[in-house]
């Protein structure tokens, strides 16, 4: 297991750092669009902004975060209260994202984990259908956080999601 997982909430001026990342983001999960319009590189040799991306500075319900190992960043992950499985939210795992290099060694199950136990109550982390290795990497990642009751996995396909839903409500510490 990973040591010394930080996650902190993004300041204004870290802004950036997520955007950067987002290029990465979106180059790794573009391989599940093909055939589609989405995640088209734009004359710059960049994918397009997230659209979203200023209201995590704005809203309440949105947080931006920046996870790091041993001082160093490595990924981020983007929380809201917007829902796919039909019940209300605390917290949603809008986006979560940890580079390559620190992949398949605890690092983002660390880094999901401390984002939970950060934010009690309850919780969804919507899978895209394509993305099989995302779905087990969440069941895990829910499945053994010791904060974590009431796990229920939906199927949902509807205009809005379509993939797994997990939700599980974290208890405070």
């Amino acid at each position: 297991m990973p040591a010394a997982i930080d996650v902190a909430v993004a300041r204004p001026d870290e802004r950036a750092a997520i955007e950067n990342l987002f290029q990465l983001y979106v180059h790794d999960f573009s391989e599940f669009w093909a055939g589609r319009p989405d995640g088209e590189l734009g004359d710059d040799g960049r994918f397009e902004p997230y659209p979203y991306l200023d209201a995590y500075w704005r809203d309440a319900d949105r947080v931006p975060l920046l996870l790091r190992l041993d001082g160093r960043l490595v990924g981020f992950a983007l929380l809201n209260a917007v829902g796919h499985g039909g019940g209300p939210v605390d917290r949603n795992m809008a986006e979560f994202f940890v580079v390559r290099k620190h992949r398949r060694g605890g690092v983002g199950t660390a880094a999901a984990r401390a984002v939970f136990s950060r934010y009690p109550g309850q919780w969804e982390a919507a899978v895209a259908r394509a993305n099989t290795a995302a779905v087990a990497f969440w069941r895990h990642a829910v499945s053994g956080c010791p904060e974590v009751t009431d796990i229920e996995e939906l199927d949902v396909n509807s205009p809005a999601w379509n993939g797994p839903v997990i939700r599980f409500r974290i208890a405070p510490s």
